[in-house]
């Protein structure tokens, strides 16, 4: 079974949610929908749930066309970021309200509630009602709902996102293996890099109501088709520098001269560019013999425990770096930041790929 999405679009009041889109996705895979807020996520899932009707396109399920079918007639789970759960039933009867709905018999309505209970870790829970449970028990309750439903389609639209630091690592880790073997396709949407890597499958970047790239998460992260996709797929941001290549020389926007000695420059046309690297790959101290080098006025540190971000301007570009340790920093001070070519992403300057780093290329 498969989901294809051929050329769907959205129009709301004149405004475009989602331009014309082509996707296709798979029984047993998880698939990320990743992007910021008002990127479009939710009118994708939206689409593909029945919940809305495209101004243009179609969707097809299984090879039948179910674009005007009702949401209730195409077997679709839904899970939201604000959890929602029938407040008079106990967590037992939340759990088994869509099989009773199917009408299944007693006994499968019962070994799938205890099973999905089990799973969720709310077996001690399930005479009480869901205002009695913390907020990550209730949000577990809706996605053991969403377990025994059996939905050939399940959308999770950011359903972690209310959750405390340590029960989110947990259900991260624990979610792609609870719904590996229903067969099912997952779509699951976030706003962070990070959660996207964690969950594995496949991972479609969107950026103002376009999907900027569709692959398997890895090569998505590694091998970003244009820095729209790399921007999305950087937490913080990727940063981005105009340069010249002229033979071996590299001649940066700055005015920095350097030489072209290995990773993505090697063998690169001579032509004007920009480059693209990871927070986490500028340093602040020479690593690499050929790393460059460049110059910026330090305007705000954020220590988050073992990291520090430190945020620049370079010639009136804004930088986000990820260090490790916490660094004692004067603001406004000049500060000597170096980047190993290795690091260094090519883009041409119309933002499509030229080449990858190097060391995401070799991995």
């Amino acid at each position: 079974m498969s989901l294809v999405l051929e050329g769907v679009s959205k129009v709301v009041n004149g405004q475009t949610h989602i331009y014309p889109t082509d996707l296709e996705l798979q029984s047993g895979t998880m698939n990320v929908l990743l992007g910021p807020t008002s990127s479009g996520k939710t009118s994708l899932m939206r689409l593909m749930a029945g919940l809305d009707v495209p101004n243009t396109g179609k969707v097809f399920w299984g090879g039948k066309d179910v674009t005007g079918l009702r949401v209730q007639d195409r077997g679709v789970a839904m899970v939201y970021q604000q959890f929602i759960n029938y407040p008079s039933m106990t967590v037992y009867e939340n759990i088994a309200s869509p099989m009773r709905l199917l009408k299944q018999s007693a006994e499968q309505i019962d070994a799938a509630v205890k099973n999905a209970a089990e799973l969720m870790k709310l077996t001690p829970f399930l005479d009480r009602k869901p205002l009695e449970l913390s907020g990550g028990q209730q949000q577990r309750c809706a996605l053991a709902r969403a377990l025994v439903k059996g939905a050939g389609l399940v959308l999770l639209d950011e359903p972690l996102a209310n959750l405390d630091y340590k029960l989110r690592e947990e259900l991260r880790a624990e979610i792609p293996k609870i719904f590996e073997e229903a067969g099912s396709i997952f779509v699951y949407a976030t706003t962070e890099p990070e959660e996207a890597l964690l969950l594995g499958g496949n991972t479609a970047t969107i950026w103002e109501g376009r999907i900027t790239q569709f692959d398997k998460t890895p090569i998505v992260y590694r091998q970003p088709v244009n820095a729209t996709t790399a921007r999305v797929f950087s937490d913080p941001p990727m940063n981005f520098l105009e340069f010249e290549k002229s033979g071996d020389q590299l001649r940066f926007g700055d005015g920095k001269i350097g030489a072209a000695t290995s990773g993505a420059f090697v063998g690169l046309a001579d032509g004007s560019y920009v480059a693209g690297f990871r927070p986490n790959h500028l340093k602040l101290e020479k690593e690499a013999p050929d790393a460059l080098e460049f110059t910026g006025d330090l305007s705000v540190t954020e220590i988050t425990g073992s990291e520090t971000f430190i945020h620049l301007k370079h010639h009136g570009e804004n930088w986000v770096g990820l260090v490790h340790g916490v660094k004692a920093l004067q603001t406004g001070a000049e500060l000597n930041v170096y980047l190993d070519q290795a690091h260094v992403y090519i883009f041409a300057q119309d933002g499509t790929s030229v080449a990858p780093a190097s060391y995401a290329a070799a991995a």
